[in-house]
């Protein structure tokens, strides 16, 4: 596998060890409390990156058939547009700026903590298979809009990028409304 898409696949891991950890030391009582009216409960934030996940997945597999369509062999070097780099740049936890999601992003009800956990799981290995299907592929060649605004478009390489880091942002979210703060696996 390219060693820049193996980075990303070591990020989602990294994402997937974090929550893991996080749900083995937060009581179940305090998982789904929020710690404050404006503020997302840990339960809300894994909620809301299921959300994410399930809203990526038709870009995300139109953009991988495009990716196979441009043809040629993938560079030596991939390389993110201009927006996919900015996404990618802020993202990283702690939050440097708070920005208010979408009403499609925000979690209505939450499911058990089990069934969250599942969830993400099951999203992250499918995360991972694009990523892997993506080996070989242009991808940097290939530009899908965000769910979040249409008008914001960036490549496929910058999107996977940006999915993990999206990851570890709302997981720092859920570490710091749970009281259960960590360093980053």
């Amino acid at each position: 596998m390219h060693p820049q898409l193996q980075e990303i696949v070591d990020d989602f891991e990294a994402a997937r060890r974090r929550l893991h950890a996080l749900a083995g030391r937060v009581p179940e009582d305090v998982w789904a409390r929020r710690p404050g009216p404006d503020r997302w409960s840990a339960a809300e934030c894994v909620a809301h990156l299921n959300i994410t996940t399930e809203a990526f997945r038709p870009l995300v597999r139109e953009a991988l058939a495009r990716a196979r369509d441009v043809g040629g062999p993938a560079p030596a070097r991939y390389r993110r547009d201009p927006t996919g780099w900015l996404l990618w740049k802020i993202l990283p936890p702690p939050a440097r700026m708070k920005v208010k999601t979408g009403a499609a992003f925000v979690p209505g009800s939450v499911a058990p903590r089990d069934q969250l956990i599942a969830s993400f799981d099951r999203l992250q290995d499918e995360q991972i298979a694009w990523v892997r299907e993506a080996d070989g592929l242009r991808i940097d060649a290939v530009k899908l809009p965000s769910p979040f605004s249409a008008r914001a478009k960036y490549n496929l390489f910058a999107c996977f990028g940006i999915l993990p880091r999206h990851q570890h942002r709302h997981l720092w979210q859920a570490e710091q409304a749970s009281g259960a703060s960590m360093d980053r696996p």
